[in-house]
């Protein structure tokens, strides 16, 4: 053998050891990356960001929230035609090679050297390489990158089987439009499910992970196109997943995604709103990427009806005041078309059914209005005839105006469109429907709306409840003695503080009527009857009684204004008040939130909320109940004998006493703590009953029900217009008022502005649901009145009602002393100190 040439010797020795360098660098390189490598086995137990998802109490979707769309799917539910079109796409050799496309790293790695690694680069990433990098890796272009992908691939590859890790990749991957994972993609471009997508639609799809902003079928349609036809498409034909004329009919399809959100089935906006602060209150701000399911108490059909009062309610108050100007102009450009036109309301939205509509010519007495599509509407006759104007007084070209879409009418439902002319009102409304056994919310409407103001009125706006106050004030006085036979005078009065600054209360309707029974006094809600019976009963007292029904005492003025309703509240607590009325006396708290399932459907919250319950026996805190004794004290205050004996009646011999027992406490039932004595009670819900009968509130007679009832409420220069009532089981208040606390307009009462929208939203709650007319509870006794409110002897004739048998006595007394009052006395005068 011949000798090598020592030149040659020492080169190949260099080349030896150089070799040798390399492969210990090359094995260095490889443990230290290798050590860093993350636990591969993470991925099968991984999270995917989820959105979370609000229902109403039947499962129908009312919200959904989060920061991505994402609707996970399962391997084996993926369409072999969607899988096909991203193997085409992505990596045909996904199912052949260990984690890395040797051709295509080199070619990258050799790219990469060619930059310098200051250039994005193509190919190398197999779909394997692209879930590492997804979980694991930055999105840095770097060769210690890149090796360490290949390396957490091939981990991959020997940890994990191929479809775990095709699943991981179609359901991770971002298609633009903030949806991640293949199904949500379908979703949001097509409004279908995975089985329901054609070719071309799968094709698309799967290139927009390449370009997911820049190159989706929305942003970027000729892009996409280009992507699916000439490449997409035919590697799938190449490969064998379609034929070529299956391919080519594919290829011609037109581009035709278009945005298509999750479908809301139940409009409740506020509602969804306010889970998901208490979602992020109860468990933090990432539960909205969790995938939790929330259940909610909120009755589809019931929203639906209140959303319908309060649209309706607000459109005729609004009419009722007539027309104003448009709310803006726009600038249309010369020679714009319609289409040029309708794009000029992009950032204006819709409000309720109120389209904005550009107004572009007046002539002939007639309008002409472009919508934000193009589409040209003429609105003349009976469309603009309640503005009682003509057109050309109306608008002028360029303003805009709204429209809405009136319903067809019932025996021609094929009939053509018909639009009228409309504005967005200026009051704004609230409206809260409890189930006054257990505060369950089934109803509520923030605001006329959500996206015009996103502020929750029923919730967060304070308000002066006006007249809708006095009942708790009723009750608190009748907690003192008074009943609803007590004579009270309804007659003028001033007051004097300290400084001999005067306050002389007035009624509404600026007369008097004298001495007058207390149940008349709310049946024609007389402001100076509520002051003198706070007056009597004192203000502290007062206020530490009516804390009781759920409202923060320190809410409550300190001073005799209290009696009008002067105090700050809002909806949902006017309501929680009024359940207390409803329910036998027990103070429920509203809630919404059902239940909550993880993204597994396993259940991690479930609510136990404390119920009224009349027949068990009395209790004494949340969730505890004890053996019902003689009478029941909370914070002080004596809340009913439940079944004492009545005294003896010396000058109402027949009169009959309530006797029904409280019945022991089912143990698997959380009472809830009584608020005020179930007699007082039974009183006020009588006395409510009767407004609606012959007071402030007949209009609710058209319920023709028995058992509805409840109180309107105005506060000066008609800045805040109330009805809260019951019937059924539902208690319900509903608020109508401006944000800016200026006038609604002339007498727009509580039973004009408010009531309306309750009756509206009633008729729709309380069909097919039994009347609710509770027997007089234990420890009354029925007596006979005469209209000057003196006991009648024997029982017999006069006016009928149920007291409280500690009254009894008292009144027989007071009606032995005191001759019957008749005549109006002069204005009072009290010191305030």
């Amino acid at each position: 053998m011949p000798r090598i040439p020592r030149p040659l010797r020492w080169i190949l020795l260099g080349a030896a050891a150089a070799c040798l360098a390399g492969g210990v660098a090359l094995g260095i390189m490889v443990y230290a990356v290798s050590a860093r490598l993350p636990d591969v086995q993470s991925l099968r137990s991984i999270e995917l960001q989820e959105p979370m998802y609000v229902y109403a109490r039947d499962g129908r979707l009312i919200g959904l929230f989060g920061e991505m769309r994402r609707y996970p799917v399962e391997i084996g539910k993926v369409p072999p035609r969607v899988k096909q079109a991203f193997l085409a796409a992505e990596d045909a050799n996904f199912y052949d090679h260990h984690g890395i496309d040797v051709k295509g790293v080199l070619r990258a790695v050799w790219l990469l050297a060619k930059t310098g690694g200051q250039e994005r680069v193509a190919g190398g990433s197999t779909i394997t390489q692209q879930v590492a990098k997804q979980f694991f890796l930055s999105s840095e272009y770097s060769f210690r990158r890149k090796f360490a992908e290949m390396l957490l691939a091939m981990k991959m590859e020997r940890e994990l089987d191929k479809d775990e890790i095709f699943e991981l990749y179609l359901n991770k991957s971002f298609f633009g439009n903030r949806a991640y994972g293949v199904a949500a993609a379908a979703e949001f471009y097509y409004g279908k499910t995975l089985d329901q997508l054609s070719l071309d639609e799968a094709a698309t799809l799967a290139g927009i992970p390449k370009f997911p902003s820049s190159g989706n079928p929305i942003s970027n349609p000729e892009r996409a196109r280009i992507r699916r036809d000439n490449y997409i498409l035919p590697r799938m034909a190449e490969l064998g997943f379609v034929g070529r004329a299956e391919a080519d009919a594919a290829r011609r399809a037109p581009m035709h995604a278009k945005p298509h959100e999750r479908e809301i089935e139940v409009y409740a906006p506020y509602v969804a709103e306010m889970v998901r602060q208490q979602m992020v209150e109860r468990f933090g701000g990432d539960v909205l990427n969790k995938g939790y399911h929330v259940t909610t108490t909120i009755d589809p059909v019931l929203q639906a009806a209140a959303d319908r009062a309060v649209v309706d309610g607000l459109r005729v108050y609004d009419h009722r005041h007539g027309w104003r100007k448009p709310e803006q102009t726009v600038q249309i450009p010369d020679g714009a078309d319609a289409a040029a036109i309708g794009r000029l309301l992009r950032a204006i939205p819709a409000q309720n059914e109120l389209l904005p509509a550009v107004v572009v010519d007046t002539a002939g007495g007639h309008l002409s209005v472009v919508l934000r599509d193009g589409s040209e509407l003429t609105l003349a006759g009976s469309a603009i005839s309640w503005t009682g104007k003509p057109a050309a007084a109306l608008a002028k070209r360029g303003d805009v105006v709204r429209v809405r879409r009136l319903p067809a009418p019932a025996d021609k439902p094929e009939a053509p469109p018909r639009w009228e002319i409309d504005q967005i009102p200026r009051a704004q409304v609230a409206l809260v429907s409890l189930d006054a056994d257990n505060g369950a919310l089934r109803a509520l409407v923030g605001g006329y709306s959500f996206a015009g103001n996103k502020f929750n009125r029923a919730t967060q706006a304070r308000r002066q409840p006006g007249s809708s106050f006095k009942p708790f004030l009723y009750a608190a006085a009748f907690e003192r003695g008074f009943n609803p036979a007590s004579i009270v005078l309804d007659a003028p009065v001033v007051f004097k503080d300290r400084r001999g600054k005067e306050w002389r209360p007035q009624n509404d309707s600026g007369n008097f009527a004298g001495p007058m029974r207390v149940r008349e006094a709310l049946v024609q809600s007389r402001n100076l009857v509520s002051v003198r019976l706070l007056d009597t009963i004192g203000v502290e007292y007062a206020r530490r009684y009516i804390s009781h029904f759920g409202f923060d005492e320190a809410s409550l003025p300190p001073n005799l204004s209290m009696s009008l309703g002067t105090a700050s509240l809002t909806p949902l607590s006017v309501a929680r008040g009024y359940g207390a009325f409803a329910n036998g006396g027990f103070m429920v708290t509203p809630w919404v939130i059902d239940s909550v399932r993880d993204r597994d459907g396993k259940e991690i919250f479930k609510e136990a909320a404390p119920v009224a319950c009349p027949s068990c026996a009395v209790a004494t805190a949340p969730g505890q109940a004890v053996a019902a004794p003689a009478s029941a004290r909370v914070d002080g205050f004596d809340l009913g004998p439940a079944g004492a004996a009545a005294p003896a009646a010396t000058t109402s011999k027949p009169a009959t006493q309530a006797s029904a027992a409280p019945q022991p406490v089912d143990p698997d039932i959380l009472v809830a703590p009584r608020a005020i004595d179930p007699r007082v009670a039974w009183q006020l819900q009588s006395m409510m009953r009767d407004v609606v009968k012959r007071g402030t509130a007949t209009a609710a007679r058209v319920l023709n029900r028995e058992d509805v009832g409840g109180k309107t409420g105005s506060t000066n220069d008609h800045r805040d217009a109330w009805f809260s009532g019951f019937g059924g089981p539902f208690v319900t208040t509903v608020w109508v008022g401006r944000d800016d606390f200026r006038s609604l307009g002339y007498r727009e009462y509580g039973g004009k502005a408010a009531l309306p929208i309750w009756i509206n939203y009633m008729q729709a709650a309380l069909k097919d649901q039994p009347e609710r007319l509770p027997d007089p509870p234990a420890g009354m006794v029925k007596v006979s009145v005469s209209p000057g409110g003196r006991l009648l002897p024997g029982g017999d004739g006069g006016i009928v009602e149920w007291v409280k048998a500690e009254d009894l006595q008292r009144m027989e007394e007071e009606s032995l002393a005191e001759p019957e009052l008749e005549e109006q006395p002069a204005e009072e005068s009290f010191d305030i100190f």
